[in-house]
């Protein structure tokens, strides 16, 4: 009985949704010992990190939790590429990278054409906030909708990690800190990391420790040295691990009737990690959500129409384009599915208000800008009825 409960809190990650419940009404309630405890230091300034890193519960859930979260996103991408994926042949993962462009270029261009119609030139650094979708609603959003199987989810994973990474960079180029300009000089540890993976490949080690420990640390500290961020750090690596054969589906070792995970090491690192990052995002939830009620600006509107309207459009339009000239669509997705998907890459939320927290030094409008990304999250709801309504048959 208890393990049911648990599945069920788990599966419409019901950790995810309290962490931003509390996490808001904490902000607006007493806001000051929300801030103190996101912001107060763990180790103290003697860490090697030092200043320009504060160890604090906001740096530990974004730059350490969320690199697990990422590489379980990686690993279901790489299985997505596998002999009966959604994503092999790799010619598949053209189309969504097509989607992927669309998703960044439509937000910013619905962004600046609110700026150019309401005059509000002051809010137009702000134009990368809706460029990013937060995979940890989206990837809930796309399970309720299409069912766990369904390549519509796969192909939102990629597109969601791939426009997740295109934002960090923007954050790197665009919002990044004068004090710490980008040094991508120490991406060579990156592919060093990589390359250290591969050979690991080769040798036979089958053990997911290795592949963490050794070049996911690499990985690491090769993003963090380089000014970029570094919760990316294991998808570089988790592609290298020894797989299955092909692809049984997402998180086929936890399906009913299942003996046990699998023993390849693909598997094996989800089903150790799984379920931590599943309760995990509940901190994740609280370190970034807390947003004060603030007033509701241009700011607001430009965020909230760039993801709601931008990237439904981008998605939809670039990745049809895409499908009409050769490079189709996953196999079980069709252009009402399409559409849906667009609609759940919309949910920003924490990624846009960790972006929104660079871009403005304005108080005023960093904090009406932070309201769009708020009030993104009622993209969930509208995406789950589009999708009953459209008729959008699920996938088990």
């Amino acid at each position: 009985m208890h393990k049911k409960v648990m599945d069920t809190l788990l599966e419409f990650s019901l950790p995810l949704i309290g962490g931003v419940f509390l996490a808001v009404v904490w902000a607006n309630i007493d806001p000051d010992s929300y801030h103190h405890l996101m912001e107060m230091s763990l180790l103290g300034n003697w860490f090697p990190l030092g200043e320009s890193h504060p160890i604090n519960f906001h740096w530990v859930m974004n730059d350490l939790f969320m690199v697990l979260f990422f590489g379980i996103a990686a690993k279901e991408i790489t299985e997505s590429c596998l002999p009966g994926g959604a994503l092999n042949p790799m010619r598949k993962a053209i189309n969504p990278l097509f989607g992927t462009l669309g998703g960044v270029l439509g937000p910013v261009a619905v962004y600046f054409a609110y700026t150019a119609w309401t005059g509000a030139d002051e809010i137009s650094r702000g134009w990368g906030i809706p460029t990013a979708t937060d995979i940890a609603l989206a990837w809930l959003v796309a399970k309720i909708v299409f069912g766990k199987s369904h390549p519509a989810v796969s192909f939102l994973l990629l597109l969601a990690v791939a426009d997740d990474g295109i934002g960090l960079g923007i954050i790197a180029v665009f919002y990044g800190d004068p004090n710490n300009p980008a040094a991508p000089g120490f991406l060579l540890l990156v592919a060093g990391a990589m390359a250290l993976a591969f050979a690991m490949r080769k040798k036979g080690i089958n053990n997911f420790w290795p592949y963490v420990l050794g070049p996911g640390v690499l990985s690491w500290l090769g993003l963090m040295m380089a000014h970029l961020h570094p919760a990316l750090a294991l998808v570089f690596v988790v592609p290298f691990m020894p797989a299955p054969l092909s692809d049984e589906g997402l998180f086929a070792e936890d399906g009913e009737g299942s003996v046990g995970h699998k023993a390849d090491t693909l598997n094996s690192f989800e089903h150790f990690f799984k379920f931590p990052v599943d309760i995990g995002l509940f901190g994740f939830g609280l370190a970034n959500a807390g947003v004060a009620f603030s007033s509701v600006g241009h700011a607001t509107w430009a965020v909230f129409f760039g993801l709601l309207f931008g990237k439904t459009i981008g998605i939809f339009g670039f990745s049809a384009f895409a499908h009409m000239i050769g490079f189709s669509l996953p196999k079980g997705m069709d252009f009402k599915v399409l559409m849906v998907t667009g609609v759940i890459a919309g949910l920003g939320l924490t990624v846009a208000l960790f972006v929104a927290g660079v871009a403005f030094t304005d108080p005023g409008i960093e904090g009406a800008a932070k309201m769009g990304a708020l009030l993104s999250a009622g993209i969930a709801p509208f995406a789950i009825m589009l999708g009953v309504a459209l008729r959008i048959k699920k996938a088990r």
